[in-house]
C-alpha cells in the first residue's frame, strides 16, 4: 500500500495568531499617522485583519502600503509577505494592550518603572492612589489609536505630558508638572492618534482643594 503524502502548505495558507493580527494593526496605525490611509480605510482594513485566519488574508491589508519592510519577501516579486511581530518590550506585567476594551488598574497594584501602552478603540484608567511603587519616577510609553488614557494620581504626585505627540488628540494635565517632589512623578511620552490623555487627582482631592479656596 502506498504512503499517503499530505500536500505542502504554502506560506500564504499558514494560520496566524492574535499577536500577528495585532502587529498588522500597529502597521496600519502607522500608515494612518503617515497619511497613507484615511480613518475609514483604516477601520475597514482593521476589520479584515482581525477576521483574518491565514497569512494570505492578513497580507491583503498591507499589499499596497509602501515603505513597510516585511520578512519573507522574495526578490523576484513585489508581493509582500507578513513579518511576525517582534517580542514585546519588557514582561507581560508592564504592557497594556487593549482592543475595543476597557482596562482599569486600581488598588494596590504593582507599578513597574516603565509601562508600555498600545491600545485601539479602548479606554484605559490607571489609578495610582493606592498603587505599590518600585521607583519614584515612572515612565509611560504610549502608542494609542482612538483611545482614552486617564491617569489618577495621589495628591502630591506630579506628571509631565509634554512628550506626548498628539495627532487629532487632546492632552489635559490637571496636576503639577514638576519637579518631582512627591511620592510619584509620571513621565508620559509617545503618540496618541484621535484620542485623549488626562492626568488628574481623585475627585475627593479636587473637591477639597476647591473648597479650601473659599
Amino acid at each position: 500500500m502506498g504512503e499517503t503524502v499530505s500536500p505542502a502548505v504554502g506560506d500564504r495558507d499558514l494560520r496566524v495568531s492574535d499577536a500577528e493580527r495585532e502587529h498588522v494593526g500597529m502597521l496600519l496605525q502607522r500608515a494612518v499617522g503617515l497619511g497613507m490611509l484615511s480613518l475609514g480605510e483604516f477601520t475597514e482594513r482593521m476589520d479584515t485583519a482581525l477576521a483574518a485566519k491565514t497569512r494570505g488574508e492578513l497580507n491583503a491589508v498591507l499589499i499596497d502600503l509602501p515603505g513597510i519592510r516585511l520578512a519573507g519577501q522574495p526578490n523576484s516579486t513585489p508581493r509582500p509577505q507578513y513579518a511576525p511581530p517582534p517580542s514585546a518590550p519588557g514582561s507581560a506585567g508592564n504592557v497594556i494592550r487593549a482592543r475595543m476594551s476597557g482596562v482599569t488598574r486600581k488598588g494596590p497594584w504593582q507599578v513597574p518603572p516603565t509601562l508600555y501602552l498600545n491600545n485601539y478603540l479602548s479606554g484605559v484608567t490607571l489609578d495610582f492612589t493606592q498603587a505599590v511603587m518600585s521607583t519614584q519616577v515612572v515612565e509611560v510609553r504610549l502608542d494609542d489609536f482612538c483611545s482614552s488614557l486617564t491617569l489618577i494620581l495621589p495628591a502630591e504626585a506630579t506628571a509631565d505630558l509634554n512628550g506626548v505627540e498628539l495627532i487629532g488628540s487632546s492632552a489635559n494635565n490637571k496636576v503639577r508638572t514638576g519637579p518631582p517632589m512627591g511620592p510619584l512623578h509620571l513621565v508620559v511620552h509617545g503618540r496618541t492618534r484621535f484620542g485623549s490623555v488626562t492626568a488628574k487627582h481623585p475627585f475627593a482631592a479636587q473637591w477639597r482643594r476647591m473648597m479650601s479656596g473659599f
